[in-house]
């Protein structure tokens, strides 16, 4: 069943990135606006260096921009303090790196279940039903007690997967989620990082290089130093 989510997601407007200072500033992008209903799904591509993954990492509240500005569900994010970004985070964005960052002495379990530890909201039982439950959803069943390093590069992207996912946020950003697979295994995280966007009314904005990735996107948006098209 596909959950619908009423409210808009995320608002981006003119958002401007530049780095260092006086003489040596280097500007890497500006003038950005974009919107993402709930559950859209957002590709945007991009040459190297343009900074797609600092613009993931500004939805996100992890980075800081120059100008403009970034409204989730209404919250201007650049109103809040560190600690307040990092509590919305918690509850309404979830992030998929290319780099999968799961922990390698917790297991497949303990790393997918860590977003719902952090928010006490279900107990030990409910946390357990909803850990296995997603992932079942990605086709890691009966994974949950391995350690990471027991697991292929595609199972530990579709860890990281079900573990953006597992608190069902209102937002999912990934950032280039196939950049280390085959064609093969990438094919078949793209399939679960969307059906489960869809089945949760999760906003999906992606990162990536990939053509193949783009198939499933209701927009593709291309991000250059002066905007994004």
């Amino acid at each position: 069943m596909t959950l619908h989510r009423d409210e808009l997601t995320l608002r981006v407007k003119n958002l401007s990135k530049r780095y260092g200072k006086g003489d040596a500033i280097v500007p890497v992008f500006a003038n950005v606006s974009l919107s993402v209903a709930a559950g859209e799904f957002i590709a945007i591509v991009g040459e190297s260096g343009v900074g797609k993954s600092t613009l993931l990492n500004c939805m996100a509240g992890l980075d800081g921009w120059d100008t403009g500005s970034v409204l989730l569900d209404g919250v201007d994010l650049g109103r809040l303090a560190d600690d307040q970004r990092a509590l919305l985070r918690r509850d309404k964005i979830g992030f998929v790196f290319q780099a999968f960052h799961v922990l390698p002495h917790l297991s497949v379990a303990q790393n997918v279940a860590l977003p719902l530890l952090l928010q006490h909201r279900l107990n030990a039982a409910d946390t357990d039903l909803r850990v296995q439950e997603m992932l079942s959803a990605v086709g890691l069943n009966g994974l949950g007690e391995r350690l990471p390093a027991t697991l292929s590069g595609g199972q530990l992207q579709r860890v990281s997967i079900a573990r953006a996912l597992v608190h069902r946020p209102a937002l999912l950003l990934a950032d280039e989620p196939t950049g280390n697979l085959d064609a093969k295994t990438a094919a078949v995280v793209m399939a679960a990082l969307v059906a489960q966007t869809r089945a949760h009314g999760a906003a999906l904005v992606l990162v990536t290089h990939s053509e193949s990735a783009l198939f499933n996107a209701d927009r593709v948006l291309k991000l250059s130093t002066d905007g994004i098209y």
